[in-house]
């Protein structure tokens, strides 16, 4: 165990990370001899830049303070400024280059789609009106105006043209209305 502790010390100090405490680096043992003056010397130095950086946060702290109470008075609001950075941005990122080529793109893309829409529904129609047109069709329709003819009657008091008058009975009875309730003799639909 004796030779784990020596191995351990025998290793040099860790070099100090960005950032580390200037104190834990001067207190380090690796450091270069310095004589008693210059060591008193770093240390008035160390207390006076503490001491500005103090003054410094104090009067950052006080800058703050004013700035806050500048823009209140001015109606400068949170929601305000950030209303502001969003149209800044947002005309930062409508002026960009890359916004520019997309919007191009997209309205080209739409131009297209209208044309092939409307190309599409121009062939929709042409092919209904040939259909319509068709033989078939025709007869077709003549068949349907046929029975139509048949099944609306036109007795007294009916007329032919107004497929809700309901004088005649039989009309009743086509338009699913029974004439009478249904009695036990009669079987349910």
């Amino acid at each position: 165990m004796e030779d784990a502790e020596k191995g351990f010390q025998d290793r040099p100090d860790p070099v100090p990370e960005v950032g580390e405490d200037a104190v834990t680096s001067v207190g380090a043992t690796s450091a270069p001899a310095i004589t008693e003056d210059e060591r008193l010397e770093l240390q008035e130095e160390l207390s006076k830049v503490e001491e500005e950086i103090q003054t410094l946060s104090q009067v950052l702290a006080v800058k703050e303070k004013r700035l806050a109470d500048i823009k209140r008075k001015l109606g400068i609001t949170p929601l305000n400024e950030l209303k502001q950075n969003i149209s800044k941005t947002w005309q930062e990122v409508t002026t960009s280059t890359a916004y520019r080529r997309t919007s191009e793109t997209l309205s080209q893309a739409s131009l297209k789609a209208t044309a092939a829409f409307s190309n599409m529904g121009s062939a929709i129609s042409r092919k209904f009106e040939d259909v319509r047109n068709a033989p078939t069709f025709k007869s077709l329709e003549e068949r349907v105006e046929t029975l139509k003819t048949k099944i609306t009657p036109s007795g007294p008091g009916s007329d032919p043209n107004n497929p809700d008058s309901q004088d005649d009975p039989q009309t009743e009875s086509l338009s699913g209305q029974p004439e009478d309730p249904p009695t036990e003799d009669t079987p349910q639909k």
